[in-house]
């Protein structure tokens, strides 16, 4: 019977949420609190619907200890900035269904008062299905191609071999890039494949892509160690009266961080001075480490916060 949340393994769902949680003043100062609020939650929690994850900040107020789970780097030393913003709880929602989501929302919300604080939310969706059957990314092009599959992906996704609380957990980095579509659409079709490494027509990889595409750079069996991760991410948009936004939610589930900090620091120049060039049509405007708790008959196995 597997132990990890079972959302983390499906495919992505047709619309998403991401609620951002922190704590409140009142709560950092009362574990008793915390830990109530949580006993509420995890009952809400099925890993499928709901997924739950967990930062360090977190952990450490409830006296808890996941190890291998820290803080999300700030990588600004380069030519490119990808900033770190901490979060105490992210729930990732998917389903079929916007209004059902907003709802659940609300239940989680009220679950979580008065300890935690709703800081944002990301609305996303799947947007079309690419030539190996993964949703595409805003700019057309298929996202999770070299997602590994089966065992692999149970090997690169989850923690084993560390006993009961921690088997089947995953680290999670989740990065909300904005993306300029306008910068993008001025490329011509030549650009815009090497930009990726990929054709867009029929997501073939170019052999003769300069090395600051994004294939290049994040191919995962091209570091040492290997760096896979099992790629969940989703298209965002967001129109207001300031003008519209769009983007894509970056989410990479990992046996430990080291995979994706890998490729981000790659892609950032940092080991050769080389950018991807993904950054010239986007950038993060966030990022989080978080971990997500393993599954007990069905519920969240706390025992690793205390509870």
């Amino acid at each position: 019977m597997s132990l990890s949340q079972p959302g983390i393994s499906q495919a992505v769902p047709t619309v998403g949420r991401y609620a951002f949680f922190s704590i409140t003043a009142p709560a950092a100062a009362q574990p008793a609190v915390l830990r109530q609020s949580l006993q509420r939650l995890a009952p809400l929690v099925d890993g499928q619907a709901v997924v739950a994850a967990f930062g360090a900040r977190l952990v450490a107020a409830l006296g808890g200890t996941v190890p291998g789970l820290r803080d999300f780097p700030v990588l600004s030393e380069g030519a490119v900035e990808v900033p770190a913003t901490p979060t105490a709880l992210c729930l990732w929602l998917r389903g079929s269904d916007q209004g059902d989501l907003v709802l659940l929302t609300r239940r989680l919300e009220k679950a979580l008062a008065p300890a935690f604080h709703l800081d944002r939310v990301i609305e996303s969706f799947r947007h079309g299905r690419g030539p190996t059957g993964h949703g595409r990314d805003l700019t057309g092009y298929e996202d999770g191609t070299e997602n590994p599959e089966g065992e692999a992906a149970d090997a690169a996704a989850f923690v084993q071999g560390l006993g009961a609380g921690l088997d089947g957990s995953s680290f999670v980095a989740i990065q909300q890039w904005l993306h300029d579509l306008d910068a993008f659409e001025a490329m011509s079709r030549a650009e815009q494949d090497n930009t990726v490494g990929r054709r867009r027509s029929d997501n073939e990889e170019l052999e003769d892509a300069p090395e600051s595409s994004h294939v290049k750079r994040t191919a995962q069996e091209s570091f040492q160690p290997e760096a896979f991760v099992l790629r969940r991410s989703m298209p965002w948009a967001l129109h207001a009266p300031g003008g519209s936004k769009v983007g894509l939610v970056f989410v990479a589930f990992g046996c430990s961080f080291d995979a994706f900090e890998a490729q981000m620091r790659r892609m950032a120049g940092l080991d050769d001075g080389i950018v991807d060039a993904l950054f010239r049509i986007s950038r993060p405007v966030s990022g989080a480490y978080l971990w997500c708790p393993p599954m007990q008959a069905g519920r969240l196995d706390l025992r690793q916060l205390g509870l």
